[in-house]
């Protein structure tokens, strides 16, 4: 997906001239990488607000009309406004086609209702996690990653590894890790119901001695009345 922002240099700087540019409509940002100078911009509020409702624009190379000259960027920070629905700044990194860039990429979970966790165990899956970071050329980023699945089993998980990535793209591991990313597992309510109906159907004389309510010894009979209690007999 090509995504394109106009924006244009500024040459105030500062808090006071930050919210002037606010009330106007603006956000106040900085483009910077490369072997050039960062350069202090604007741009149009309304504009990047609706480009950034879309989640391509958040790992994608985006074209950047920095006064109408197209300049190749990737979104690095965005600042919102603690309670308005409001951009407060952004900040643009400039790539170049033939240096690898690092970017987090987000994950699309498919096939997860025919998976036999879910379809034959009536497990619930678990999204470990909701992106990745990646390494590649900037050709090579894709808009996500896509998670299958539609193999996944009760008790199991399905890891970084495990993943298929295009074409000149590769997960920014540590060493050996190999984090999880989705995993299946019963739900608390199901886990309790197995566990009682497996208690019921254990025999009697399989339940250990400790589990097992002792018998109480019986009562001796009580005397009729008028009928004096029997004497022990002496030990001799």
């Amino acid at each position: 997906m090509a995504i394109e922002i106009g924006a244009a240099k500024r040459t105030v700087q500062g808090t006071s001239a930050s919210r002037r540019l606010r009330h106007a409509g603006r956000v106040p940002g900085v483009l910077y990488g490369g072997k050039e100078a960062a350069v202090n911009i604007d741009l149009d509020h309304n504009e990047l607000y609706q480009a950034a409702r879309k989640e391509a624009f958040h790992a994608s190379i985006i074209t950047l009309r920095l006064d109408g000259q197209p300049q190749q960027v990737l979104l690095r920070a965005m600042n919102m406004h603690p309670w308005k629905l409001a951009v407060q700044h952004v900040d643009f990194q400039r790539v170049h086609a033939d240096q690898k860039i690092r970017m987090r990429v987000p994950l699309h979970f498919v096939n997860q209702e025919s998976s036999p966790a879910v379809k034959v165990a009536g497990a619930v899956v678990n999204h470990v996690m909701n992106d990745i970071d990646v390494s590649c050329l900037p050709a090579d980023l894709p808009e996500f990653i896509e998670v299958d699945l539609s193999n996944l089993t009760i008790g199991h998980s399905v890891h970084v590894k495990d993943l298929s990535y295009p074409k000149g793209v590769e997960p920014v591991l540590h060493r050996a890790e190999n984090p999880v990313v989705a995993s299946a597992s019963m739900p608390r309510a199901a886990e309790v119901e197995e566990a009682a109906a497996t208690e019921e159907a254990v025999p009697a004389s399989m339940v250990p001695a400790a589990k097992q309510q002792p018998e109480k010894p019986e009562a001796a009979a009580a005397p009729e009345k008028g009928e004096k209690p029997a004497k022990e007999e002496k030990k001799k």
